[in-house]
This record gives C-alpha cells, structure tokens and sequence, in this order.
C-alpha cells in the first residue's frame, strides 16, 4: 500500500464484530516500531495519554496541536501500516481550525482518529450532542474532499462522566449518521454492558481493556469489534522496565530481553523535544 486511502480502507476492513481489531497502543516511533514487528500486527494505534506524559505534559491536550501533529508524524513515518491517531478532542473548538487539523494529521498519513465527545470541564463534561454531531460531520466532510475514508472512532464518554444508558446510546447512534465509523464506548465494564452497547448501536463497537476487563476471547464472542488498551501499555512497559532494574540490581541473571535489538535509524525517527508549550484556540 503506497497511499493512506489503501491504508484507511484496509483499516476500516479490520473491525469486524467477532473478529476484533487488536491495537497494542504505542507513543512514539521506536514504539511503534517494536510494535509493528510483532506477530499478527496489522495496525497501530497512538494514545495521547501516553504519547503526551512521555513528552512531559498531561492527557488532555496537554500538548498543543503542532506538537500533538510532530509526535503522531513520528509514529506514521515509523512504520508502514495503517496507523490510527488518539486525535483527543481536535485541538480546538472552532469548526474551521478543526477542519484543517484533521487535514493536516491526514495529509501526514494518519488513516484513522480517534475522537472524543468530552469537554474537560468538570461543569459540562459532555460536549452537546448537536455541536458534536457537527463536528464529526466537518472531519467526515475533510476527509472526503481528500477522498480518504478516514476510520472515526467516535468516542462516547457518558457512562463515565454522569451520564445514562439513554444518553450514551443516543449519542453513539448520532455519531454514526454524522459520519463515525465505529463507536468507542467508554465504561463497559462487564459482560452485561458489552452485551447491552452492541444491542443498541447501529453499528461496530470497540472498547478499551485492562486487566480486569472481560476477556479478550469473550469480546470477541460478544461481538466487539476493536480492543484498545490506551495508557496500560505504557504501564506495562514501564513494568517491566522497573521489574528488570530490580532484578539487575540485586546481581540477578541477564533478562533475555536485555538483549533485544533496535536501529539507530529507528532512533533517529523519534520527535524532537516539544518545546514551549500554548494554548490552541
């Protein structure tokens, strides 16, 4: 595949209910570089917790939108399958800006967003629905006029942040006939809230996991349709990364993985150090 429309229409071929999308979540190119090595990989996918706290700044664009767009490049530029970028909440709130963002993070080679509805403000944590209904409507519209069938991955934030049933599923239908591919729905955390959220949206359902999660197995048998694990792989890398200095201090053996390989070339990929950081408006 040579263009990033080939790889949006493969990306969006691999979210299929019963044989879900596994995205190992990655933050920089020499992650996404491990990750893609891995067996069975068919995409990667950024988490802008990850990606911004390993920068030095906090989840929820934390960063702004010229360092969120270097370090998604990065990611891109390391590998060569599809990639999909945490896109947070567009980096703006203004319609036009929006537009062009996701221009540019799609003209870097970005075949899919992730996308969310929630405002971070603890007064109105949801953004209205109508508002958000337009603005997946102006990310379909600029990808279009690329003729790019971008993958959105609409997120919905209402069982999380005081919301219903009602609201998450309204939202999430809404989101489909304004252009998502697929809805994120945060906080199913058992069987019964998988079970319910594929019944009700119109369409495919993916949904972060963790350690406590349903398994990955029963995901799939319920018909998910894409899995994400968002900022835990970082956690787990950090992990091992801490459990191997322990091991090393106390005059332990050489971990095999001690020895595991990567290019300068692959080094030389990474973002340079974000620098000072604004406010986008």
């Amino acid at each position: 595949m040579t263009s990033t429309a080939d790889k949006a229409a493969l990306l969006d071929s691999l979210h299929v209910p019963g044989t879900p999308l596994i995205v190992t979540n990655v933050w920089d190119a020499l992650s996404a570089h491990a990750v893609a090595g891995a067996a069975g990989v068919k995409a990667i996918a950024s988490a802008s917790h990850s990606v911004a706290n390993t920068r030095g700044f906090e989840d929820g664009e934390g960063m702004n939108f010229e360092q969120a767009l270097a370090a998604a490049t990065s990611i891109i530029d390391a590998v060569d399958l599809p990639v999909t970028i945490d896109f947070e909440r567009g980096y703006t709130r203004n319609l036009a800006k929006l537009r062009d963002n996701v221009t540019r993070l799609m003209q870097a080679g970005a075949a899919g967003i992730n996308f969310e509805d929630s405002t971070g403000l603890e007064t109105t944590p949801l953004t209205p629905l109508a508002d958000q209904e337009e603005r997946i409507r102006t990310i379909r519209g600029a990808a279009d006029a690329l003729g790019i069938p971008l993958v959105i991955n609409a997120r919905v934030d209402s069982l999380v942040r005081g919301g219903d049933w009602d609201d998450a599923l309204t939202r999430a239908n809404a989101y489909l006939a304004a252009g998502a591919s697929v809805i994120f729905m945060l906080g199913l955390g058992d069987e019964a809230a998988v079970e319910k959220a594929i019944a009700g949206v119109d369409g495919r359902v993916s949904t972060i996991s963790g350690p406590k999660s349903v398994p990955l197995t029963r995901l799939a048998e319920l018909g998910i349709s894409r899995v994400s694990f968002g900022p835990y792989t970082l956690g787990l890398a950090l992990a091992s990364l801490q459990n191997a200095a322990a091991h090393l201090t106390a005059l332990g053996e050489y971990p095999k993985e001690l020895g595991f390989e990567y290019s300068l070339e692959d080094a030389r990929r990474m973002a340079p150090l974000v620098e000072d950081h604004h406010e986008e408006v």
